[in-house]
């Protein structure tokens, strides 16, 4: 069934032809790991995997490579290390392991690479001499700068010329700047911060020059799909465009690219001053992933999305009426409809719509294809025969453990009250608990 996405780059919609149908090839951008993931990171997480599996539906799962990374090199990072007081492998591999395990909870499908920036760093450089050696790099101060200038079609996504996007952007006065808009591609370290060895001194790399420098080693100077949130459009997006193409003459990074829109909680934008900023973790104490999950999907990926409790609500009673009907979850073919509408630049919302007409088997298959299987929802659903004593004994045994530092042995006890309904919160009095309903 051909499939037509929408291309952020043409601002058009038209059929997706892979540059090699037995490797069909898509990045998309990863978390920045210094802190847990919010709601608004869960979208594209969800959207893409969707993306995922259709492809690999037309074309075979063993003809898609699907290409995630962590960015875990970051002034954010070395920040939240510094005010945590451990250090920045301990930090990284904490919040990687949570963000792994968040997206597993909502459904989403491992990817088939997740590179880590801190082990791309000599493919960074490579890429950053092959600019240098272009014209499009500039060496000042122990820095090295993408000279935006020497792009002339820079701002080609973001439909901006030079002009607005110097007047609208918050940009980074330095006197080593040839142009106010020209950004970092490596920067100097100090015996405090990460870094290696490099032909301009002990540095790190700028963070848009990961993206380009990982997309390139496992996709290829042209691959078929790069996908993201629309807050990464620009700069993110824009700049890795200029790199990999200023290093590889002129060579399209992606074929397409795609954007899912913005994401506000009850109305307003998401902030931790406005009280309404949830992470993922948070939000799967109390509701399931498979719920989460549906709510993001009953909205089109490219819309903004209001994420509200009713609608999370409504999306939990919708599944539990399904699941009433679909037991166990199969995966047979669904109607032609829900393929159709996905196939037309990932229309969920037509695609569950086709369900509510479909036969059990056709809903069960469509269910199952969308990431669903009713195990999270059937436990979320369970009220734990625990008595309170047991539940005591549990915490602390979990506070030992924790305090002996063996996090095996807590996240085991944790992980063990969650399969019988019950949720720990740990807070600054200690630790609490609530039945999962």
């Amino acid at each position: 069934m051909p499939i037509r996405l929408y291309n952020t780059l043409t601002k058009s919609k038209g059929a997706f032809t892979p540059l090699d149908a037995k490797n069909v090839r898509m990045y998309v951008c990863g978390p920045t790991v210094y802190d847990f993931a919010h709601i608004g990171n869960a979208r594209p997480a969800i959207v893409f995997d969707v993306l995922f599996r259709l492809l690999r539906r037309e074309y075979g799962d063993g003809h898609v490579t699907y290409v995630r990374n962590i960015t875990d090199v970051d002034d954010k990072i070395n920040a939240r290390a510094a005010e945590r007081g451990i250090s920045i492998r301990d930090l990284t591999e904490e919040t990687a392991k949570i963000y792994f395990e968040d997206v597993a909870a909502l459904g989403c499908l491992e990817p088939s690479i997740t590179p880590r920036a801190t082990e791309h760093i000599a493919q960074m450089i490579a890429l950053i001499e092959q600019l240098i050696a272009a014209g499009h790099a500039y060496e000042a101060e122990g820095h090295v700068l993408f000279d935006v200038s020497s792009k002339a079609d820079y701002g080609k996504l973001a439909n901006r010329s030079l002009k607005e996007m110097v007047a609208g952007a918050r940009v980074e006065v330095a006197p080593y700047k040839k142009g106010p808009m020209d950004f970092v591609l490596w920067k100097p370290s100090d015996v405090s911060t990460p870094g290696w060895a490099s032909p301009w001194g002990r540095g790190r790399p700028g963070w848009h020059i990961e993206c380009s420098a990982m997309a390139g080693q496992y996709l290829g100077e042209t691959f078929d799909i790069h996908g993201g949130g629309i807050d990464l459009m620009f700069p993110h997006h824009e700049n890795e465009i200029a790199q990999s193409e200023g290093a590889h003459h002129n060579h399209p990074l992606a074929q397409v690219w795609m954007h899912n829109g913005f994401l506000q909680v009850e109305g307003e934008k998401m902030a931790k001053s406005a009280g309404n900023f949830f992470t993922i973790r948070e939000l799967l104490a109390d509701w399931p992933g498979e719920v989460l999950r549906f709510n993001m999907l009953r909205t089109h990926y490219r819309q903004p999305i209001d994420f509200t409790f009713a609608g999370l609500r409504e999306s939990w009673k919708m599944l539990e009426r399904w699941y009433a009907v679909t037991e166990p979850l199969v995966d047979p073919a669904p109607d032609s409809g829900f393929f159709e509408a996905l196939a037309d630049d990932l229309n969920t919302p037509a695609a569950i719509v086709s369900l509510h007409q479909a036969r059990d088997m056709a809903l069960a298959g469509g269910l199952g294809f969308l990431g669903f299987s009713n195990v999270q929802l059937k436990i979320a659903t369970k009220v734990a025969a625990v008595d309170e004593a047991e539940i005591a004994r549990a915490i602390e045994a979990r506070k030992a453990a924790r305090a002996a530092k063996n996090f095996a042995e807590s996240d085991r006890i944790r992980d063990e009250l969650l399969a019988k309904g019950i949720v720990l919160k740990d807070g600054p009095g200690g630790t609490t608990w609530e039945v999962k309903r």
